[in-house]
Parts: C-alpha cells; structure tokens; sequence
C-alpha cells in the first residue's frame, strides 16, 4: 500500500454573499475531488486546538500527524529549521516579511510578492547597516525571512501582529507591544532608511510595483522540541514537498526526505503538474508522500475569489487528477486544507475543514461533493485533528 496527503493550504472558507453564498470550495469546478468525495469518506477535523492561534504550523503539524498541542512552539524557529539555521543558547528567532506601508496604512504584507532574489538582496543590504554580533538576517522565499536575535530573549513575549491580518489598516496600533518589544519596533524603524532609495525599490517603483518600506517582525520563537520520526510513529517512510519553508521545516522536523522538484512555488505560478510528477516519483521509494500547495492561501490573503478558486481547480485537475489514475499498485489518499482561510477575513481561522479520504478500505458516507457544507452533512468529525494520520494508515 502506497499513501499520499495533499494538503490544500487554505482552502476552506465562507459563503460569499457576492458569488451567490458559495464558498470557493463550492465555486471551484473539481470533478476528481468530487468524484472521489462520493467514493470515499468525508468529513470535518479540527486541526486548530481550541485556544491556540490558526497558524498553518499548528495546522499541518496536525494533518502530519503530531499534536500541536504537545510539539508546537513557534514557526519561526520550524521555518529556521528548513533553512539550516541553528538557533543556539540565548538566541530567537522571528519571522522578518518585507512589507508594503503607505501612508501609514498596510498596503501589502508581501512588498507585491517581492521576488526571491529581490528580496536577497534587500536583506543583504539590511545585514550591511543593521547586523551585529546580536542581529542577523537570512533571506528565504519571496517576502518571508528570518531575524535571529542574541541576548534578546525578551523580545519572546512581545505581543506581535502578522501583517497579513492588518490588511489595509493603520500599522500604528499594530506594532510589536509589550515586554522585550522595544528591539523589534527599533529594528523596524531603522530598516526604513535602509531601504528607502535602494535600487531594489526604485526600479520596483519605475516599473509600478509596490515596493519594500520596512520589515515587519511576528511569529518569535526559541528553539523547538525535537519530534519523533514520522517512521517510528507511524512505520512508514515519507517524503515531503511543499514551496514553503514552513512545511519543508515541519517535513525535516519529521524525519521525512524534503523533495526538490524545480517550479515548486508558493503561488499560482507554481508547477502543480511538476509537483505532482515528483510527488509520483517518490512514491517508487518511499511509502508515504506529503504534497502541500500554498496557492489557495496566498490568494485568500489577497483577497482574491477568482485567484483562489482558480488554485483549487488546477490542484484538482494537475495534481489529484494524477494521483487518482496512480499505476503503481494500491493507493490511499487524503486530502485537506490545514485551516479555512476566508476572503472576507483574509486571514486564518479555526474552523474544522473537511477532509477526504479516499481509496482501498474506504467505503462512501454520503457525501455527494468535496465541501464544506457536504463534509458537515456526513455528521463525521474528528475531534483531535492530529488523529487523521491514523486514519490513512490504519489497516
């Protein structure tokens, strides 16, 4: 038996008053998933524990298999770990995002998507005026990267906002608050100057993007604990891939081989059928691949309905399609968002989502379509969202 796990980041949400009280899962035209839907078991889970934040570490830690509740503490330092950073005695971490402020107003909690190499060489320019022996920044995806601190453990119990949640909105009252603050609101401030006439932005400006207008510092956290393997508690050997570090992180976290298959993105220029290919080929070596696309996420942070939808579609149709005609002998499937995230919101929410798990041993519940209205009407939930893994793999 072969397993695989598409994790659709943020694909669950609401209705929308404007698509006639549809949500996207509902908008989005996905016969695989639907078809698969009425062959096999559908149903909610909570992958956000009542009081924690619904944050996709959390969340994918949950449908990975490990409770949050016991191996969840921060994602910065889960993003560290994707990127090889150690985090050290007396030292955090925070995720550093390159944003777009104007006039006092969070315009873009990505700088317009900044590119990998663009952003590279902003924090370059941040290492040169801002560095020291207690600061460091480490350029990674797009607008996500990383700060260590030395001697600031302080700065842990700051209350932080992420940009993503303040779309629009004045950043003023939004700013880190609270003890051990004072370093991080510094570093925000001085970063101004830094990039302020950097070429970087200037030739974003001449060209109409948004530019990078300061950093934007969340998500802080120490060192995580260490996690047992995914072989030893689940017999099995995994391999993941995903666009972000996050999952790459939570993957290396797990034991499991982080895949690297070119075109993998964390938008809609991602390779999905790319993806999928990879994610085949692993299958011939290992018993389990993980399959996580960011695509719907980002675009719900963005705000945009026919972005999101469309993400949907071309998962459903570039990468389940695949999946579902697999040659290689039995295959079970599972697939999930980790969180809602709503439009209306454009950010996260703890909501169950629907799952799907489809293949041999799975008999239909009575779900006609892969939704969230469907998933509720099946009247199944798991209640401990970390227990789907047992699911998939139980004999």
């Amino acid at each position: 038996m072969k397993y695989c796990v598409v994790i659709i980041d943020g694909a669950a949400g609401l209705p929308l008053p404007e698509r006639g009280g549809k949500s996207c899962l509902e908008l989005a035209d996905i016969p695989n998933l639907d078809a698969m839907a009425r062959e096999g078991v559908v149903g909610l889970a909570r992958t956000v524990p009542p009081g924690m934040e619904p944050s996709s570490a959390g969340a994918c830690m949950s449908v990975l298999g490990y409770d949050p509740k016991v191996y969840y503490r921060g994602r910065s330092a889960i993003e560290a770990r994707a990127m090889d950073i150690a985090i050290g005695e007396g030292e955090v971490v925070f995720r550093c995002n390159l944003v777009g402020v104007r006039d006092g107003k969070m315009r873009s909690y990505s700088a317009g998507y900044i590119s990998s190499q663009e952003a590279k060489e902003l924090i370059s320019a941040l290492n040169e005026k801002l560095s020291d022996d207690s600061v460091r920044f480490y350029p990674s995806v797009s607008y996500r990267n990383i700060l260590k601190l030395r001697g600031h453990e302080d700065a842990l119990s700051a209350h932080c906002t992420p940009p993503h949640d303040i779309p629009d909105k004045a950043v003023a009252e939004f700013l880190p608050k609270g003890k051990g603050s004072e370093i991080l609101r510094e570093l925000m401030k001085r970063s101004e100057a830094v990039l302020q006439g950097h070429p970087i932005n200037l030739s974003r400006q001449s060209r109409g993007d948004i530019p990078a207008t300061t950093i934007w510092l969340f998500w802080g956290s120490g060192q995580v604990p260490e996690m047992p393997a995914f072989k030893q508690l689940y017999g099995l050997g995994a391999a993941l891939t995903s666009g972000v570090d996050l999952l790459r992180g939570l993957g290396k976290m797990a034991g499991m081989k982080v895949l690297d298959i070119a075109g993998v993105t964390d938008g809609l220029d991602n390779d999905y059928a790319a993806q999928a290919a990879g994610a085949l080929k692993a299958l011939e070596e290992h018993d389990l691949v993980v399959v996580h696309i960011e695509a719907p996420d980002e675009a719900a942070h963005a705000g945009s309905i026919d972005d999101k939808v469309e993400a949907i579609e071309r998962i459903d149709r570039e990468v389940i399609r695949r999946l579902r005609s697999y040659q290689g002998g039995d295959l079970r499937l599972l697939a999930m968002p980790d969180h809602p995230t709503p439009i209306k919101i454009r950010t996260h929410s703890p909501e169950p989502v629907p799952f799907l798990l489809w293949g041999k041993g799975f008999e239909p519940n009575g779900a006609e379509k892969f939704t969230e209205a469907a998933a509720k009407g099946t009247g199944l939930l798991i209640a401990d969202g970390y227990k789907i893994m047992g699911r998939l793999i139980e004999d």
